[in-house]
């Protein structure tokens, strides 16, 4: 069976690293804020930009939580979100009390600039973009509209490590960025994992604050806090794995690039690839009119496949409760979400495995 992904590849191609890393934290005596998530927070900033700082949380969704409330929004704020993106990206909004506003992807399943200021109301305070997939969303346009209407901007890079648009790599574009290291992600570590980026650094200094009890230094609170911080050994791993990112990246381009030249099936819509853009491969996501049954295809060629996302966000219960929505408001979203499927893609294939899924999508006749 080729799975959607095997997370044991990316730790067996850096295996003594982390295992000597392990030992190192473990015999440290030291497991909370201590040097390895400093270092790691320096380092990953650095490999950001030469002008940005990180606080390295517990999660992705506590990263959107924290930045957030240090970021100034309140409750009954409005935040611009699109509708194909991830519950969890809402369930941060909705968490610091704001309520989320969708508005519909464009073609690269990006938020489309062209559909946010119909979405604007006296409430709005934000616009949060988020980059699936592995791609950049065409930012200008949009940072145009923030500063045109006032409007903070925040970027969800769960999905987007070190995707660059026109050069800068993504949360570097607005006011605060918010990464996951969930360790399915291109950058992973090997348990709960997020981080917050800006250039600011007194929001940066604040999510310090909150993700600690509100604590500015030992038993001493100033804020109402969180218990969110990224352990050490975490950070430590992270730290060997941020040294490999550019051959991790490779292997996962060089998998996307034989899909894209040797996949040849008219039922099948393979990705592209938006100017200014380069794809780091999060996932490789195709579209078919019959998606069960080109899963079913697939699965008995013992090719494993996924869905990101079966279920639009403000189409799951939590969301249709609280807000009323209902089939029919996105019908964009909801087409994309009844068409995609996620190939194989994780840090490592061999030769044979590429063959064999570019055999079996090619196979398919619908």
């Amino acid at each position: 069976m080729i799975p959607i992904n095997d997370l044991s590849r990316g730790y067996n191609l850096y295996k003594e690293e982390y295992e000597e890393k392990a030992l190192e934290v473990l015999r440290s005596g030291w497991y909370i804020l201590g040097k390895e998530l400093s270092a790691f927070e320096e380092e990953y900033a650095k490999a950001l930009s030469d002008d940005c700082y990180c606080a390295g949380v517990d999660n992705g969704l506590d990263a959107i939580l924290l930045g957030l409330n240090a970021s100034g929004i309140m409750p009954g704020d409005e935040i611009i979100v699109q509708a194909n993106g991830y519950i969890a990206t809402m369930l941060g909004v909705m968490q610091c009390g704001a309520v989320p506003v969708f508005v519909e992807p464009d073609e690269y399943y990006q938020l489309d600039s062209a559909n946010i200021e119909a979405a604007i109301t006296p409430k709005t305070k934000a616009v949060l973009v988020t980059h699936l997939y592995g791609m950049a969303t065409r930012m200008e346009p949009i940072m145009d509209i923030c500063k045109k209407h006032g409007l903070k901007l925040f970027e969800d890079c769960a999905q987007s490590h070190f995707a660059p648009y026109k050069g800068t790599y993504t949360g570097l574009f607005g006011d605060a960025s918010f990464f996951s290291f969930y360790p399915t992600k291109n950058f992973g570590g090997f348990g709960d994992g997020g981080g917050v980026v800006s250039r600011d650094k007194e929001i940066i200094d604040r999510v310090k604050v909150l993700r600690n009890y509100g604590s500015d230094y030992r038993y001493h609170n100033i804020a109402m806090g969180y218990n969110d911080r990224l352990d050490e050994l975490q950070a430590g791993l992270l730290r060997v794995k941020l040294k490999h990112i550019k051959d991790l990246l490779a292997n996962r381009d060089h998998i996307a690039q034989r899909y894209l030249a040797e996949i040849d099936n008219p039922k099948v819509k393979l990705p592209t690839t938006a100017e200014g853009c380069v794809h780091t491969w999060y996932q490789f996501v195709v579209r078919v009119d019959d998606q069960d049954g080109f899963r079913e295809h697939l699965k008995k060629r013992e090719i494993g496949t996924d869905i990101a996302w079966k279920i639009p966000p403000y189409l799951q219960p939590v969301m249709m409760e609280k807000f009323g929505y209902k089939r029919g408001d996105y019908p964009k979203t909801e087409y994309i979400c009844d068409t995609i499927v996620s190939l194989p893609m994780m840090d490592y294939m061999s030769e044979e495995e590429i063959d064999r899924v570019i055999e079996g999508v090619n196979s398919y006749v619908g």
